[in-house]
């Protein structure tokens, strides 16, 4: 079984979603490639949609590994054994961050502007990307959405590693995924269409969202 695109997969997920009957929910969407998701789970829970900005924090001379992450809000930086295997030690970590760090608040910048996100305490808050390999972003993402106090913390992605889903059931209180495949090498081997998504598209479905992030919630 494959995805034809974000959407489908969206599609897909929010059946799964639907079944466990969040309360007062809102989405929020790891950019880039998880706000598509996310704005068809929303549509399908009739819930605000956002975004939540996660950065990984790459190693030196090879930033497509991952050895970290940070998310806004939150201080905290994540921090993978790859780092240890790799002799980075915490002043480079801690340099590294700061890049990163600098990226993250240029997107929160660009994808929300001053708008702050939604109150989040004593609801379900649904957290969506388009899938998960090692898990570490949404990690950082999910710790810095638990200090936000919400009923329930939901991480629902199309597909997800199972080494990772196991990890990720012990920060969230469920772990939503369609596909947990097992062998599993990178999220896109499970996409017909995987691209790359823009900044301005995630400005785009987030402002084309029929349950954009202006909505009000209704009273619980």
């Amino acid at each position: 079984m494959r995805f034809r695109d974000r959407r489908d997969a969206g599609e897909q997920l929010a059946g799964r979603l639907a079944q466990t009957s969040p309360v007062a929910p809102v989405v929020l969407g790891l950019p880039r490639g998880g706000v598509p998701v996310a704005v068809e789970v929303a549509d399908r829970l009739d819930a605000p949609v956002d975004v939540f900005v996660a950065r990984k924090v790459g190693a030196p001379g090879h930033e497509e590994l991952g050895i970290g992450a940070i998310a806004e809000g939150s201080d905290q930086l994540v921090v993978t054994d790859t780092a240890a295997r790799l002799g980075v030690d915490r002043e480079q970590l801690d340099r590294l961050a700061e890049q990163a760090r600098r990226e993250l608040c240029r997107r929160v910048e660009a994808y929300r502007g001053d708008r702050p996100l939604p109150a989040l305490d004593g609801r379900d808050v649904v957290l969506v990307d388009d899938g998960i390999a090692t898990g570490v972003t949404a990690e950082a993402a999910l710790r810095a959405l638990r200090q936000r106090q919400p009923r329930r913390l939901i991480l629902a992605v199309p597909v997800c590693s199972r080494e990772a889903a196991a990890r990720m059931a012990a920060l969230a209180d469920e772990v939503v995924c369609v596909l947990s495949p097992a062998t599993f090498f990178a999220v896109g081997e499970w996409y017909d269409d995987f691209a790359q998504i823009g900044d301005d598209e995630v400005t785009d479905l987030l402002a084309g969202s029929r349950h954009g992030n202006n909505v009000r919630f209704r009273p619980i």
